[in-house]
C-alpha cells in the first residue's frame, strides 16, 4: 500500500485527484493541503511514502518545501505536479530532491505510472518535462517563461501599488483570477512576495 498525501494550490486539482485516485486498491490518500507548513505539520506526527507536490503553493514554493522535507525525512518521495514545463521549475524540483515531475495535464495512468515508479525507487519525468531537462540553460537575460499579454497589465498594475480587487475592477475580471495571474507573475519571476516582484520586473525592464 503507498501512502500517498497531496499539496496543491489549487482546490479543485485537490478534488480532482481525490476522486481520480480513491479507487486504487493500493494507494491510501492519508491527507491532502494547499499550504507548505501544513504539509511539515503532517509529517511530524505522520507516515508518507510519496507526496504529490506542486510547484507553486501560497506560503512557499514546491522547490523550497521538496529541499525541506527531503532534508529532513529523506525516506519520503516527492513527485513534482505541475502546469509549468519550462526548464527552471522541472530542473528546481528535481536538484531539491524530487524523485520525478509531472505535469497537470497527465492522464489517469501516466499520473498511476509516475507514483508506483517513484515509490519503487526509480525517475519518473514526463515527456515535456523530460525535454526540459535536456534544454541547454537559457542566458541570464532570457531565463524568465514568455509572460502573456494580460500577464503584464497586471505586473503594470502590481507596480503602481492596486491590489487585487482593484485590479479586478480595472480589468473586468473576478479577483480570483487576478490572484491566480499574480501567483503565476511570483513563480515566473522567482520571486517570493509582490515587492520583489516588482524589483525584479524592473531588473528585467518588464515595466517599459
Amino acid at each position: 500500500m503507498i501512502r500517498l498525501y497531496f499539496v496543491d494550490n489549487h482546490p479543485l486539482v485537490l478534488e480532482g485527484l481525490c476522486s481520480l485516485l480513491r479507487s486504487e486498491t493500493d494507494i491510501e490518500l492519508v491527507g491532502q493541503t494547499r499550504h507548505g507548513q501544513s504539509c511539515l505539520s503532517f509529517l511530524i506526527d505522520h507516515s508518507i511514502d510519496v507526496i504529490l507536490m506542486d510547484s507553486i503553493l501560497p506560503d512557499i514554493s514546491g522547490i523550497d518545501l521538496c529541499a525541506a522535507i527531503k532534508a529532513k525525512y529523506p525516506e519520503v518521495v516527492v513527485l513534482g505536479l505541475s502546469f509549468f514545463k519550462e526548464r527552471q521549475y522541472v530542473t528546481g524540483m528535481m536538484d531539491s530532491g524530487a524523485s520525478g515531475y509531472v505535469l497537470k495535464d497527465a492522464d489517469k495512468e501516466e499520473l498511476l505510472q509516475a507514483i508506483h515508479a517513484v515509490h519503487a525507487g526509480q525517475t519518473y519525468l514526463s515527456v515535456d518535462a523530460a525535454q526540459a531537462m535536456n534544454e541547454e540553460p537559457r542566458p541570464a537575460g532570457k531565463r524568465y517563461p514568455h509572460l502573456t499579454r494580460r500577464e503584464k497589465e497586471i505586473l503594470l498594475l502590481i507596480a503602481e501599488g492596486y491590489t487585487n480587487p482593484e485590479i479586478a475592477e480595472k480589468l473586468f475580471i473576478s479577483a480570483t483570477t487576478v490572484d491566480s495571474h499574480r501567483k503565476n507573475l511570483l513563480a515566473k519571476l522567482n520571486a517570493r512576495n509582490s515587492a520583489m516582484l516588482v524589483k525584479c520586473a524592473i531588473d528585467r525592464k518588464l515595466l517599459v
